[in-house]
């Protein structure tokens, strides 16, 4: 990832940190962005269909930095290697486990990032993202599958019953596109994060506003960085609900950055960051029910944040 922008969080809750890049200084507005290119070689889109920005529209005035994520612009590459990255972590690059529903879990799970989504009637705790993903995907011009087009629950009640469906036209065609779309889908989860960046230093107490603000600044600043911010994010939430969780603890990337021992850009925020990540993941497992068995999880939950680990050239 690019190491020349930083959050402009520390200007949000009255610290200061590094000023924002020279790019910063000019400001690029949606309206007259002309539409790029396909930098996606093989896959396809509707004509007409404008493609999303991969660097995010990120720059901003001094004028606006504080009100700004902060987020680095995004290159076709980047956007790339983060879309693979999760989708091999979610699915194991597998397009079969694009329409997924895992063992014990109560809603299926879609496309690289594993989207919730709950049975029609039925809410759960951990939210329906696979929805918004879609409705993202229309507002950006884009035809999903036409019994998609009117929202509403995941049409199976079960695991069971969608695995009976696996084989169904209907069933391939949503798989379909879910893999045509990969790309699209990692800029719904980067724009997710995005979102998430000035709230989380407002959000966290006082006294820990310049602890978050330097680690945040210090992951966000290092090569690899914006990976593990966005697909932890995409992975357990943002944490911006502190009564959230079990027992009133949360487990979202607010926590994880609450955690961390102060960290200067490089392998050691990495490294923090990871060990953060899996002190609150273990913490999240204690507090859970009774029954809910949830050490099942821990290995491959390890086995993912152990990729947080690595400095991307």
């Amino acid at each position: 990832m690019k190491t020349s922008a930083v959050i402009a969080l520390a200007a949000l809750a009255g610290f200061g940190l590094s000023a924002c890049s020279p790019a910063s200084q000019n400001v690029r507005h949606a309206s007259n962005t002309t539409p790029a290119a396909n930098p996606y070689p093989g896959q396809t889109f509707p004509a007409g269909f404008a493609m999303p920005n991969p660097a995010g529209q990120s720059a901003y005035t001094s004028q606006n930095v504080r009100h700004a994520s902060g987020m680095p612009d995004l290159s076709p590459a980047e956007l790339r290697t983060i879309s693979e990255q999760i989708f091999k972590n979610e699915g194991g690059g597998n397009p079969s486990n694009l329409v997924h529903w895992n063992d014990g879990e109560d809603f299926a799970s879609m496309g690289i990032g594993h989207f919730t989504w709950y049975p029609a009637g039925r809410t759960g705790r951990f939210g329906s993202t696979f929805p918004e993903l879609i409705s993202y995907m229309q507002t950006r011009g884009v035809q999903v599958p036409g019994w998609l087009q009117h929202g509403g629950g995941a049409p199976w009640r079960n695991k069971a019953e969608m695995m009976q469906a696996k084989h169904t036209p209907q069933v391939q065609e949503l798989q379909n596109f879910l893999f045509q779309t990969r790309l699209l889908q990692a800029q719904f989860i980067v724009d997710r994060t995005r979102r998430a960046m000035p709230k989380l230093v407002g959000t966290t107490p006082v006294h820990l506003r310049p602890h978050v603000a330097n680690n945040l600044n210090a992951v966000a600043n290092t090569p690899g960085g914006w990976y593990a911010l966005i697909d932890y994010t995409n992975f357990k939430g943002e944490g911006l609900n502190r009564s959230g969780g079990y027992n009133g603890q949360n487990w979202g990337l607010l926590q994880v950055l609450e955690e961390m021992r102060p960290a200067r850009p490089g392998q050691e925020a990495l490294h923090e960051f990871a060990g953060a990540a899996m002190r609150v993941l273990e913490r999240r497992v204690r507090n859970a029910p009774n029954g809910q068995n949830e050490q099942r999880w821990l290995a491959g939950w390890s086995n993912r944040v152990n990729t947080y680990r690595r400095m991307l050239g």
